[in-house]
């Protein structure tokens, strides 16, 4: 444990921030997987379900959880299952 008191409280900073990163790539990770599992069997709302993983993965890079390229190539693997069905 820091003894200086700026860096008890980047300990502090830095597990809430840890946990907020956690929460929003577990939040990322499902919707990708409900949107591979709704393309697949051709689900009747699957145009919504991709929408709003693309719309998490935009999120996720503008709040630097993603690199922008990383971003767009989810984006667009996203993007091919919509156009496929």
């Amino acid at each position: 444990m820091p003894n200086i008191k700026s860096a008890k409280k980047r300990v502090i900073v830095n597990k809430t921030k840890a946990a907020r990163n956690k929460s929003r790539n577990s939040a990322l990770k499902t919707a990708i997987k409900k949107a591979n599992a709704a393309a697949q069997s051709n689900a009747d709302n699957k145009v919504e379900v991709i929408n709003a993983a693309i719309k998490k993965v935009d999120q996720a890079a503008a709040k630097g959880l993603l690199h922008k390229n990383n971003a767009a190539h989810k984006k667009s693997a996203l993007a091919k299952l919509l156009n496929e069905g």
